[in-house]
């Protein structure tokens, strides 16, 4: 079995299909999304290939050590990651085509007006050994 992260964007990525911001959404559209969202991981765990997910808040900074004595550094002339992921699940599959055939089904997830969002995923494999453990080429 193989560790994919399944990446949930705010922005970043093409545009959905449905690309009605969230904030835009009545009560009842967000709780239709996140109930198929609970019911797409709970069938996941039935068959062992659900690890872990979750929602993020929209808040959120960057923070970097600035050297000994000094208070950490917060923000930049950047995108921030508060911008762009919106959350993110793990499973753990048998094959990459299975975890690009989930992420199409998670892509189909309700929005605006409760039609499927159709929005893109960003499907990563988890590092599977230490690149210092391999014969990685650029060591």
């Amino acid at each position: 079995m193989a560790k994919y992260l399944l990446l949930k964007h705010y922005r970043g990525a093409p545009a959905p299909v449905n690309d009605v911001p969230m904030d835009q959404w009545t009560p009842e559209e967000i709780t239709a999304h996140v109930r198929y969202m609970n019911d797409f991981a709970a069938e996941l765990e039935k068959t062992g290939e659900f690890v872990g997910g979750q929602a993020l808040a929209p808040e959120g900074a960057w923070v970097r050590y600035d050297g000994e004595g000094r208070p950490p550094v917060t923000d930049g002339p950047f995108a921030e990651t508060k911008d762009l992921i919106a959350g993110w699940m793990i499973i753990d599959v048998d094959s990459y085509e299975r975890a690009v055939a989930l992420a199409g089904e998670l892509s189909a997830a309700p929005g605006a007006g409760g039609k499927p969002i159709h929005e893109w995923l960003e499907v990563r494999p988890f590092l599977a050994a230490s690149p210092a453990t391999t014969d990685c080429p650029h060591r």
